[in-house]
Order: structure tokens, then sequence, then C-alpha cells
């Protein structure tokens, strides 16, 4: 009997087949509470590394865009009036309640024009080749079952020129934060998640799936075998998070 080939969830073991299912339920679950999440992560500086992470994006007047993992729409409304009105935005999540609140809180704000809204994979991007000027991803590459797959389609729909930027939790670089930090992720946050969300389990597997994610080196040579060229790393608060930004030749 051949074995069913496994990936991580978290510190779990699962079935490939079973990962998305798993995740999607995860999203799901924090979707109306994803900004309190992500506060009780960082203490609140996601805010101020997401607009960092725009304003060294590179993006210009009248680019095309695709915003993956972008359902919370916090890059695309930073985005957008770098874009102006002839730039587009296509919010891309795989999971339809991150979505919804997305585009409720956009739409509530009068961001209506230039953006659009997909359901879709980050591994089979349902988009012609060449059909982008940037992608961005923000707290999501994490949370893809096969990030070979995805950063490989990610760079077809490029155009030739074209840049990646992937913002994600990644490698503490000083010893003694990273024990602070662990301690602070595993001990505390389920806690937090419990208290004020009413969920501990899915803030347990948050902690655990940064853990498991790739470290700054390894997802630089990632992409660098899915096809990019001029892969740059720039860590903040310490290595909390990285921005890694890829070019397409």
């Amino acid at each position: 009997m051949n074995e069913q080939p496994t990936t991580h969830f978290g510190y779990r073991d699962v079935p490939v087949a079973d990962k998305q299912k798993l995740v999607g339920e995860v999203f799901t679950s924090v979707a109306k509470n994803y900004d309190l999440m992500n506060d009780l992560m960082s203490f609140g500086v996601h805010r101020l590394w997401k607009r960092h992470f725009v304003a060294v994006s590179g993006v210009r007047k009248g680019d095309r865009v695709l915003d993956l993992a972008g359902g919370t729409g916090d890059i695309a409304a930073l985005l957008k009036p770098v874009l102006g009105e002839q730039g587009e935005v296509v919010v891309g999540d795989i999971n339809a309640a991150m979505l919804g609140v997305g585009r409720d809180r956009l739409t509530d704000r009068g961001l209506v024009g230039g953006l659009r809204w997909a359901q879709l994979n980050a591994e089979c991007l349902p988009f012609p080749d060449n059909s982008f000027d940037a992608v961005t991803m923000a707290f999501g590459l994490r949370n893809v079952t096969d990030k070979d797959t995805a950063l490989a389609d990610i760079c077809r729909v490029l155009k030739p020129g074209g840049r990646l930027l992937v913002l994600e939790f990644s490698r503490v670089q000083s010893e003694l934060f990273n024990k602070l930090y662990h301690f602070h992720s595993f001990k505390v946050l389920p806690k937090l998640g419990r208290l004020f969300a009413g969920d501990a389990d899915s803030y347990q597997y948050l902690a655990e799936s940064i853990r498991k994610h790739p470290d700054q080196a390894t997802l630089k040579g990632m992409m660098e075998r899915a096809g990019f060229g001029k892969v740059e790393v720039r860590n903040l608060s310490n290595g909390i998070v990285a921005i890694h930004r890829a070019y397409k030749f």
C-alpha cells in the first residue's frame, strides 16, 4: 500500500490533500478578528511593516498588481494611492471569508475603483502569462501547501522585468530576542487568542506555521529556483519579518 504524501500543518504532519482545507478552517475562524490576530502577534507593528513594504515595493502609477493572500485589503488600500486612477489591484485569496471581510472594509472606506477581488489558489493562478507588473504577498506564503509551485506560477504571470515582493515572518537574528519571541508566540499568544477571540487553537497553529516557514536564505534559494533573479532580502525588527524582493528577467 502506498502511503499518502504528507506536509506540515503547524507542527503536525498531515496528508498534502488535507492541508488546504485545514488552513481554510483556521482563516475562516479568524477572519473577523484578523487585525486583532496580527496586533497580538506583532504588538501592532504589522501596520508599520506593511506601510514600509509598500513604500519599498517600487510600484508606479498605472501598474497592475496582483496582491495574493490579500483578503483583508490592507495592502490593496496602501497600494491604491501609489497606483493612481489608471492602476489596478487584483486582490486574490483562497479564503472566501477573508475576501468578504476585506471587500466590505474597503467598500466602507469608499475604495472601489481599480480593485478586483478573486478567490483563487496561489499554486494555480487563473491569469495569462505576463499579466502583472508586480505581485505582492504579505503574511500568506507560509500557509501555501506547495510553495515551489506557487512561486513558479507567480513568475509565470509576471511581465518580464516585473517584481515579486513577499513580506513574511522569518528567522529572528538575535538568540536572546528569539527566546523572548518564542515565549510570546507559544506561551502568550494562544492564551490571548482564547481571551480575545475565543480561539486558542488557530493562534497556536499560526505560531507554529511561523517556525515551519523557510528562513531568509532558504526562501531566497527557492525564489531563484523558481526562475527569479536579483533576489534581495531585507530584515525588519531583527528578522521577525523579512521582505524578499525578486525580479523576472
